[in-house]
């Protein structure tokens, strides 16, 4: 028996769970918030009568259960991404998160493997640790790509069930070629995920994996309407994959994933998507301009696709990271030692980040690595 104060370490959790800290970015109230890839732009006012409206309309139903496999939205879904889906080959979650946990639950688990390429997304392993899947790491290049013969060489030596690629990968921001995702199709005999949350971000948007569906049954594509389309509270991801990949999903999911309201809501951006797109040819823009600005001020910048890029690199990242808060500006430190991402916020958000940034690096030359002082 427990008394009823207990403390974590005395309750009887999994071994592999102890000193863990939950996942999450510090959602701090400073002026200039940069650090979580959000769109900053907001729903139009008619946009948001338009979700209030759905939000009413499905008021009146929540005393039944909601459409369990999301019939509507994911029809929706299917007609927004193109390339010939039809709807049973989309399947929606609350957030990409939920997706990946699902491909997991299905094709990972105990004496199962994933394997994905690092530096990249920070979830993924906690996903792997979630469901019980060992984790095997293969690094990239110094340049962020994937280095293909390791990854060849890895996938020959330990068959992973789940592969995972994230391009444009978080958080370095590169792009996997399309030709190197069609090899690893061909060299797995296990599930292959590509998430590609970032993807309408990239300069070449159409250079998508959806391409690559109609000849490999085990690829399974992943987005998210949280970035590009500025949906990131709606908590809606999804993926396009073959029909089989969806079954597996529909086992594994728990009933009624997914609200009434948050299905509503989300079928209205989606009618809404040429309004809610709109920013995305100007957030690109704005991230070229910031990567050009970094490196004028003597940062390492990351060539990247997505709404973010990484710079550095700094002698103490967290200290720059305490300077630009204390400025306003809140950027998130992660991936690589020595760097710090930061989102593409409006040109206005920039331009504090950058007044923020110089008055830092001046004040401590020494800080950056490599600068001309």
């Amino acid at each position: 028996m427990l008394p009823a104060e207990v403390s974590l370490k005395e309750l009887p959790l999994r071994p592999e769970l102890l000193g863990q800290q939950p996942y999450g970015a510090p959602q701090l109230d400073v002026a200039v918030q940069l650090n979580v890839n959000e769109n900053p732009y907001p729903p139009s006012s008619q946009l948001a009568a338009d979700m209030a409206a759905a939000v009413q309309a499905s008021a009146r139903t929540l005393n039944r259960y909601p459409d369990r496999e999301a019939h509507q939205l994911r029809s929706k879904l299917a007609r927004y991404l193109g390339h010939g889906l039809l709807s049973d080959q989309v399947w929606a979650a609350n957030g990409s998160n939920e997706v990946m946990i699902q491909l997991l639950q299905a094709f990972g688990g105990p004496g199962r493997r994933v394997m994905t390429f690092t530096p990249t997304y920070s979830m993924y392993p906690e996903y792997a640790r979630d469901t019980l899947t060992d984790l095997v790491t293969v690094p990239r290049r110094p340049d962020f790509t994937l280095d293909l013969p390791a990854a060849w060489e890895a996938i020959e030596a330990l068959q992973p069930d789940v592969i995972i690629v994230a391009t444009p990968n978080n958080p370095t921001g590169t792009s996997t070629p399309i030709g190197v995702i069609e090899r690893l199709c061909r060299a797995s005999r296990g599930i292959v995920v590509v998430d590609e949350a970032y993807q309408e971000f990239s300069r070449t948007p159409d250079n998508t994996c959806l391409r690559l569906l109609d000849h490999y049954g085990n690829l399974a594509v992943s987005r998210t309407l949280s970035k590009a389309f500025a949906f990131a509270g709606g908590r809606v991801g999804y993926v396009a994959t073959s029909r089989a990949i969806v079954e597996a999903l529909r086992i594994v999911r728990l009933p009624y994933h997914l609200s009434t309201v948050t299905q509503a809501v989300a079928s209205v951006a989606l009618d809404h998507a040429a309004d809610l797109l709109a920013h995305v040819a100007e957030l690109r823009q704005i991230r070229d301009d910031s990567i050009l600005v970094l490196r004028q001020l003597g940062c390492d910048v990351i060539d990247s696709d997505a709404n973010f890029c990484l710079f550095g690199q700094f002698a103490d990242r967290h200290a720059v990271w305490d300077g630009l808060l204390r400025r306003g500006v809140l950027v998130r430190e992660t991936g690589p030692a020595g760097y710090l991402r930061v989102s593409t916020g409006t040109a206005h958000e920039m331009q504090q980040f950058f007044v923020a940034l110089t008055d830092l690096l001046n004040r401590q030359p020494g800080i950056l690595l490599g600068r001309e002082r």
